[in-house]
């Protein structure tokens, strides 16, 4: 996988990212096993090791930056370090492990749990979790339904609906939690079948380096007026919603416009 090296390493900075390098050399690793589980498991359609450096890792890698304004916003520390609380991340029908295991990856300060109902899956987290030695990684064969946390954020990349998503995964979102979705299309059908207790509070569009498909990635809560003040008092309750309100302006920013 080391061939694929300067294809990561050109995505990443065009993300604007800076990836260590013991970050770079578990990505690879990760990206070989699952060519070699895939192979037996089928895991993931991708088959082709190109084709999964670009719809895999660096789709997964275009969330980190939203996600680290969100941290910045929420007081956590991505990089883990101990004079902060561990900021605790559900990735719900994870499959193998994306966006999940490249969060924790790139982040060790997230304590990730990915979950799927599909055993095969969840104990190929588990194992990658031994490999790669990610002791802030676990896999978790159940449904979603039946967890209860609490995660201070909740993150689907194509999963379901943004309504069943955040119906199924709700007992489980922290006090101001806050749901992150990864969708291609803005799904603007879905934002209106969502249930009046759920609001989103941000969108923002996505570009992939070497992807040429939409992505756009979604946030959303608990509505405001009905988060009881124990919510609206929480160190985890996220970004300012005084600052983050209108739809253009992204978590952990004030007042900043998104390019039109």
């Amino acid at each position: 996988m080391r061939r694929l090296e300067p294809a990561l390493r050109t995505g990443a900075s065009a993300l604007g990212l800076e990836v260590s390098e013991p970050a770079v050399g578990r990505l690879l690793d990760y990206l070989e096993l699952l060519l070699k589980w895939n192979r037996a498991y089928n895991l993931t359609a991708v088959r082709e090791p190109e084709a999964m450096l670009t719809q895999h890792l660096l789709d997964s890698l275009a969330v980190l930056p939203p996600l680290q304004r969100h941290l910045a916003q929420c007081g956590a520390a991505p990089d883990g370090r101990r004079d902060l609380p561990p900021f605790s991340v559900l990735d719900v029908g994870s499959g193998a492990g994306l966006p999940g295991v490249v969060l924790a990856i790139c982040c060790p300060g997230l304590q990730v749990d990915c979950v799927d109902t599909v055993a095969k899956k969840a104990a190929f987290i588990t194992q990658t979790a031994l490999a790669l030695g990610l002791p802030n990684l676990r896999g978790l064969h159940a449904r979603v339904e039946n967890l209860h946390g609490p995660y201070d954020l909740i993150c689907a990349r194509a999963f379901a609906s943004l309504r069943d998503f955040t119906t199924w995964s709700g007992a489980a979102l922290a006090p101001g939690g806050v749901w992150l979705a990864l969708k291609g299309k803005h799904p603007a059908q879905e934002l209106l079948e969502l249930p009046p207790e759920i609001e989103m509070f941000h969108v923002e569009p996505l570009q992939v380096p070497g992807l040429d498909a939409q992505r756009c990635l979604l946030w959303l809560r608990q509505a405001r007026a009905l988060i009881p003040d124990e919510r609206r008092n929480s160190p985890r309750r996220g970004p300012d919603p005084q600052a983050d309100s209108r739809p253009d302006q992204a978590p952990g920013q004030v007042r900043r416009r998104l390019p039109r």
